[in-house]
């Protein structure tokens, strides 16, 4: 999954708490929020103002807070364990290293993504 159609994938399920998130999906997007995050303090550092930044964060929290429980639900844990974000540095150790597992097989919240296969491909017959 490449940046866009991870930044695609977000903004079309923008507060879909359910299913399950790929790692570059969850990765991408984390990537690209920073990144518009920054790119809105310098404009508000620039341009004195003092509110671009703070759009630009009320526009990317739900998407993340979404992709973030999708994401955890991929590896078989609860979205409600984001909340490990407030405590510092223990709580945030643990939702990292569960962000960088790789997907676990079919769970109570769908199939793996990773075996989604792109619309026209076809699975080679088994042998």
């Amino acid at each position: 999954m490449t940046m866009l159609e991870a930044v695609r994938s977000v903004l079309t399920q923008y507060a879909t708490f359910s299913g399950r998130a790929r790692r570059s999906e969850y990765w991408f997007w984390t990537l690209a929020a920073f990144v518009v995050q920054v790119a809105g303090s310098l404009v508000d550092q620039l341009l004195d103002l003092s509110f671009v930044e703070w759009v630009v964060i009320a526009l990317t929290f739900v998407p993340s807070i979404a992709v973030g429980s999708r994401r955890l639900h991929d590896t078989g844990r609860s979205g409600w364990l984001q909340l490990l974000w407030i405590i510092p540095i223990v709580g945030w150790i643990f939702v990292i290293v569960w962000s960088a597992e790789d997907s676990h097989p079919v769970n109570e919240h769908g199939p793996n993504p990773k075996d989604v296969q792109a619309p026209g491909l076809q699975t080679p017959p088994a042998y």
